[in-house]
C-alpha cells in the first residue's frame, strides 16, 4: 500500500504512554526516553515540526517516590503526578539538551475544547514554541484536573488528548507509540497467530469490536482509546499511525513512506484499490 504522502508530513504530534516509558513501577525506561528524544530532535533538524504528548506523570512520581503501587485516593494520585509531572519533565529536558534541542512544557485541560479563548490561547502557546524551533511536550494537568458528572476537566488518557492537539495545531500526522506493533484483528499478547491490519479508512463498529483491555497496570489507555482517537481523526480528515515504542527509530521510516504499524487515513483502503485497478 503506497504511503509516500507520508514523506511530506510537515508537523508531526507523537504521542508515547506511560506502559512505554516505565519497565516496572519503580523503574523508568531511560534508554526509550533518550532514544525518542533524539529521533524528536532529528526531526526538527530535518525541518519539521514536532509535537510530543507524553504519558507518564504518575508513573515517573511512583518511582521517584519509590512506591511499589499506585494509592487508590485522587488526591494522592494528583499529589503523585504533581511530583512525577516535574521530575518527568527534568528527565526530558536533559535528554533532548543533550542533542542541542530546548523544549517547553504545557499542561492541558478539557477547558481548550469547551472555551474558545482556551482553544485559541492554546494554538497561539503552541504555535510560539514551533516557531522558535522549540519542541512542545504536552501532558495532561492530572495535578489539577477532575472528572465530575457537572464539571468534567480530564480527558482521562492521553489518546484522546494527542488527537485533539493534532486537530487543534493542524498537524499532518499523528504517530502514537505503543507496546503493540499497530492493530490486530485478534490479541497479540494472547493468540500468536493474530494478524497485523496495515490500514483502516473507518472506523466503526466491526473496528471497535477488535479492542480488547483497558490498558496495562501502569497506563490509563489501551486499544479502545486509541481507535476512538482514529475515528476523531478521521472525521477531520486526519492521518494516525499505531505503532510500537520499543524502537523510536522506526519513526525516520514510517515518514519515509514505510508500511509500518497501522495507518487510519480516511478513504485509504477505496484509494488502495483505485491504484490497483490503474
Amino acid at each position: 500500500m503506497d504511503r509516500d504522502f507520508l514523506k511530506d508530513s510537515r508537523r508531526v504530534v507523537i504521542k508515547i504512554g506511560t506502559n512505554s516509558i516505565m519497565k516496572t513501577t519503580d523503574e523508568i525506561d531511560y534508554h526509550k526516553l533518550d532514544r525518542l528524544s533524539f529521533v524528536c530532535s532529528a526531526l526538527q533538524q530535518q525541518g519539521k515540526e514536532v509535537i510530543l504528548v507524553t504519558s507518564g506523570a504518575v508513573g515517573v512520581g511512583a518511582c521517584t517516590l519509590n512506591m511499589k503501587e499506585y494509592p487508590k485516593k485522587t488526591s494522592d494520585l494528583q499529589a503523585l503526578a504533581s511530583v512525577g509531572q516535574g521530575a518527568l519533565m527534568n528527565l526530558y529536558s536533559r535528554f533532548f539538551q543533550h542533542y542541542d534541542q530546548y523544549v517547553g512544557q504545557i499542561l492541558m485541560t478539557r477547558d481548550i475544547i469547551d472555551f474558545p479563548i482556551s482553544y485559541t490561547n492554546c494554538k497561539s502557546a503552541i504555535n510560539s514554541l514551533l516557531e522558535r524551533k522549540i519542541i512542545p511536550v504536552i501532558n495532561e494537568n492530572d495535578a489539577i484536573s477532575v472528572d465530575e458528572k457537572t464539571y468534567n476537566r480530564r480527558f482521562g488518557e492521553n489518546d484522546t488528548l494527542a488527537a485533539v492537539v493534532t486537530e487543534l495545531v493542524d498537524a499532518d500526522l499523528l504517530i502514537i507509540l505503543s507496546d503493540v506493533d499497530g492493530l490486530y484483528d485478534e490479541n497479540p499478547h494472547t493468540n500468536e497467530f493474530a494478524k497485523l491490519i496495515p490500514a483502516v479508512g473507518q472506523v466503526d463498529t466491526d473496528i471497535l469490536s477488535m479492542a480488547n483491555g483497558t490498558g496495562s497496570l501502569f497506563s490509563t489507555g489501551g486499544m479502545e482509546t486509541k481507535l476512538k482517537a482514529a475515528k476523531y481523526l478521521i472525521e477531520n480528515n486526519k492521518s494516525m499511525i499505531i505503532t510500537s515504542a520499543e524502537n523510536p527509530a522506526l519513526i525516520f521510516n514510517i515518514l519515509e513512506g514505510d508500511e509500518i504499524g497501522t495507518l487510519f487515513k480516511k478513504n485509504i483502503l477505496e484509494t488502495a484499490l483505485q491504484g490497483e485497478e490503474i
